[in-house]
């Protein structure tokens, strides 16, 4: 089967699980909102199809040729698959089925976009063992990162209608810390706000470590390639002002207990930073200048 059939049918079968969970998690139904049930075994295995093409054209990409290709699309694609695998992983322990339909439905647009967008040879880089360890350690962390991000994202969503629901009813009353029965339509199918706080922190606490690790391996693969610990260009200085972000969020939480809003803004900004340390920097390279 050629592989742009594969990233097809991959990204249809992504799609097809993204409206499964949006139709029966987030849809709204007559009498009430739509409630989140726990991952039904054929749901958990369904999931597992599409990671499984996925995976197989990761590794074909990424490990298989003996030339390395690599670029924003693949980048992406790669993120998104260990985002869905992580949130299967996490699913075994929480309900979060409520966050299966952006993860799934991201994942469907990013599975193909490697088969568009093939990015450029590597070289002698792509056969380098230090090379494809660093690799490795940068899209586990920015896989972690954006599970963090959409964590971040729909914490705001919930966080604002609770307040406005506070609001209108005169405070928190019957309805708890959790603001239980507040919430309506898609954002009633997701976990409550602690429990996604408490899982937001989990992974930028991993996700850190992964980061860490990424720079240390670059800074050891800068010296075995260039001969000088670091190369400070726009992509390390990203790379380093993301980890420093981070690293203040993740001391502000622990000696001050930060939270909330404060919480979000840090974990966006990082982010951001995170994004144009390669991923954007790569984008406006292949598609807005067309250099490879």
């Amino acid at each position: 089967m050629p592989d742009i059939v594969i990233h097809a049918v991959t990204a249809a079968a992504y799609a097809a699980l993204a409206w499964h969970f949006w139709n029966t998690r987030w849809r709204a139904r007559p009498g009430g909102a739509a409630r989140a049930a726990g991952l039904h075994p054929l749901e958990r295995a369904a999931i597992l199809v599409p990671l499984g093409l996925h995976g197989a054209l990761l590794y074909l990409e990424l490990f298989a040729p003996s030339e390395l290709r690599f670029g924003f699309a693949l980048a992406l694609s790669s993120m998104l698959w260990l985002a869905v695998l992580f949130y299967w992983f996490e699913s075994l322990f929480y309900n979060l089925d409520g966050m299966q339909p952006p993860a799934l439905a991201l994942a469907a647009l990013a599975a193909p976009l490697p088969a568009i967008f093939p990015g450029r040879e590597s070289g002698a880089l792509g056969a380098s063992f230090e090379f494809r360890l660093h690799l490795v350690m940068a899209v586990l962390a920015y896989s972690l990162f954006t599970i963090a991000m959409l964590h971040a994202v729909l914490m705001a969503l919930v966080e604002r209608r609770l307040h406005h629901s506070r609001s209108a009813r005169g405070g928190a009353g019957a309805f708890g810390a959790d603001g239980a029965g507040m919430l309506g339509g898609p954002l009633g199918a997701l976990p409550p706000l602690l429990t996604l706080e408490r899982l937001l922190f989990r992974m930028i606490t991993a996700a850190f470590i992964l980061l860490t690790l990424t720079l240390a391996t670059g800074i050891a693969f800068s010296e075995t390639l260039f001969g000088r610990p670091l190369r400070f260009d726009h992509k390390t200085l990203f790379a380093l002002l993301s980890w420093a972000t981070f690293a203040v969020l993740l001391a502000g939480r622990h000696f001050y207990g930060w939270r909330g809003r404060t919480a979000l803004r840090w974990t966006l900004s990082g982010f951001v930073m995170l994004l144009l340390a390669y991923v954007g920097s790569r984008f406006v390279l292949e598609v807005l200048l067309g250099r490879g």
